[in-house]
């Protein structure tokens, strides 16, 4: 039976961790937000997130999102590939209420899928 829970290495945490995503990534766009992500030697999916003042400009909508994406990916971890991910929101998910966001994050998580 699989583990939906969301441990520290699920995490990337490093600056160096997310450097290696961003010099060769796979990316997937859409108008709320930006997936990078590149194939890593571990045997489970890790997450990092980006969310900008710039673009999200109260922190508890910061916060609303950041926490809807790791609930996101918590329960399709194990459907992902071996990847490092960097989730990066953009100015329209502020727009979205969290059925919608999480739905738009259900689809993103499938294309990887399929790339892979």
């Amino acid at each position: 039976m699989n583990s939906f829970k969301f441990p520290k290495k699920l995490r990337l945490l490093k600056s160096s961790e997310f450097f290696f995503i961003f010099r060769e990534p796979k990316c997937i766009y859409s108008l709320q937000f930006n997936i990078f992500g590149r194939i890593n030697k571990l045997q489970h999916p890790r997450i990092g997130l980006t969310i900008a003042k710039k673009y999200v400009r109260l922190a508890h909508e910061r916060n609303r999102i950041k926490r809807l994406i790791r609930e996101s990916f918590r329960l399709n971890q194990h459907k992902l590939p071996f990847m490092d991910f960097v989730a990066v929101a953009r100015k329209r998910s502020v727009d979205l209420d969290n059925v919608v966001l999480l739905k738009k994050l259900e689809k993103l998580w499938q294309r990887y899928c399929q790339l892979s």
